[in-house]
């Protein structure tokens, strides 16, 4: 397989992560702000349910496609300062999303389970969404540096 399919599969795994990333944020964001329960349960599911299906698969993609795309290139991804850097950025957004955000998401999703059906929303679901979009944002800075990295090459 050439470069080019390989740098697809990477740019797709990007378009992916940083999509649903970008989407999910926004649109649980505004479910919270109805706060109606159905609506948030709902919306709280579809975060599980998007991960699995956009975030994980990208991140799959995204690393799969660059790891080959470089070494078809007769790049050293583990040594490239450029490639290293952008490495080492990926690494910190998967690192707040593995420990904090996935931690905060599964909380929220047992919550959400015992109100969707339009019970009573405890306020500690609003503390914890706040605190899920903070890290989510700060997770996006990275993935955002990492992506600089790789158009400029630094």
């Amino acid at each position: 397989m050439s470069y080019e399919f390989w740098k697809l599969i990477h740019l797709s795994g990007m378009v992916l992560l940083v999509g649903n990333v970008t989407v999910t944020a926004i649109w649980k964001l505004y479910a919270d702000r109805t706060r109606d329960p159905r609506i948030i349960g709902f919306a709280q599911r579809l975060v599980t349910i998007t991960d699995w299906f956009f975030t994980f698969w990208g991140i799959v993609l995204l690393v799969v496609g660059g790891f080959a795309a470089a070494w078809m290139a007769g790049m050293d991804p583990l040594r490239d300062d450029w490639l290293v850097w952008s490495e080492v950025q990926f690494v910190i957004a998967g690192m707040i999303w593995l420990f904090l955000l996935v931690p905060i998401q599964v909380r929220q999703a047992r919550m959400a389970r015992g109100f969707a059906d339009g019970g009573a929303i405890p306020d500690v679901y609003f503390r914890l969404g706040r605190r899920w979009i903070v890290w989510g944002l700060v997770a996006t800075v990275p993935l955002v540096g990492a992506m600089w990295s790789m158009i400029a090459k630094s």
